[in-house]
C-alpha cells in the first residue's frame, strides 16, 4: 500500500480502512443524535436508471458492509439484477463522509438466520407482513396482514420468511472526507483491484 506521510491535522491513513472506519464510526456514534450507522444505498435498476435510499449498517468487516431487507423489495430487486452499489455516510456533527463502493452479494442462510433472531418479535412479524415496496390499497391492508402474523407466531418463534435477507458490500474503494476551512477540504481514498489486492492510498483535491 502507498504510505501516505500525513497531515497531523487530516486524515491519516491506517494500515487497513475499516481500522479508520470503525474508529470513525464510533466516534459517531458519540456525537450523532440518531442513528450513526446510518448509510445512503444507491442501486440500479434494469434500464441503468439510479436509485437511492436510506439504510442501516448491521455489520461490517474486511469481508464487506452488511445490510438487511426483503429481497422482493425495489432494492432487493435492484441488487441481484445488478450487484453493484455505492454507500454514503455523513456525520454531520463531526463534518465527515465515508463512501464505499464495490459488488454486492448474498449474506449465507446462517448470518441472515442469526440477525433475523435478533430483532424484536414486531419487526420479525412486519417483515412477514410488508409486501416491501410494491402497492398497496390501503393501509388496512398493511394492518390486516400484521395482525395475521401477529395470530399466528403469537406464542412461537418467529422464522424468517425466505424473501427477506441480508446484503454484503465488498468495498473495492473506500474514501474518507473530512471538513476543513475555505473548502480545502481533505479526502484520502482506498482503492484495491479485486477483494484478495492490497490496498492502495491517494490523496485527491476536494
Amino acid at each position: 500500500m502507498t504510505r501516505d506521510s500525513g497531515d497531523v491535522d487530516g486524515i491519516s491513513a491506517a494500515d487497513e480502512p475499516l481500522e479508520l472506519f470503525h474508529a470513525w464510526l464510533d466516534e459517531a456514534g458519540r456525537s450523532e443524535p440518531n442513528d450513526p450507522n446510518a448509510m445512503a444505498l444507491a442501486s440500479v435498476d434494469a434500464e441503468g436508471r439510479p436509485n437511492v435510499r436510506m439504510v442501516l449498517l448491521k455489520h461490517a468487516d474486511p469481508q464487506g458492509f452488511v445490510f438487511y431487507t426483503n429481497l422482493q423489495s425495489a432494492k432487493g430487486c435492484e441488487l441481484q439484477g445488478q450487484p453493484h452499489a455505492a454507500l454514503c455516510f455523513h456525520w454531520r456533527t463531526l463534518r465527515r463522509q465515508v463512501r464505499v463502493r464495490g459488488p454486492v452479494s448474498l449474506v449465507s442462510a446462517a448470518e441472515a438466520d442469526a440477525y433475523f433472531a435478533s430483532r424484536p418479535k414486531d419487526s420479525q412479524i412486519g417483515a412477514w407482513a410488508s409486501a416491501q415496496s410494491r402497492p398497496m390499497e390501503g393501509r388496512f391492508v398493511f394492518e390486516r396482514e400484521i395482525a395475521r402474523y401477529a395470530a399466528k407466531y403469537g406464542l412461537s418463534q418467529v422464522p424468517r420468511p425466505p424473501h427477506w435477507s441480508g446484503f454484503r458490500v465488498r468495498p473495492l474503494e473506500i474514501e474518507f472526507w473530512r471538513d476543513r476551512p475555505f473548502r480545502l477540504h481533505d479526502r484520502l481514498v482506498y482503492r484495491r483491484d479485486t477483494q484478495d489486492s492490497p490496498w492502495r492510498t491517494e490523496r485527491l483535491f476536494p
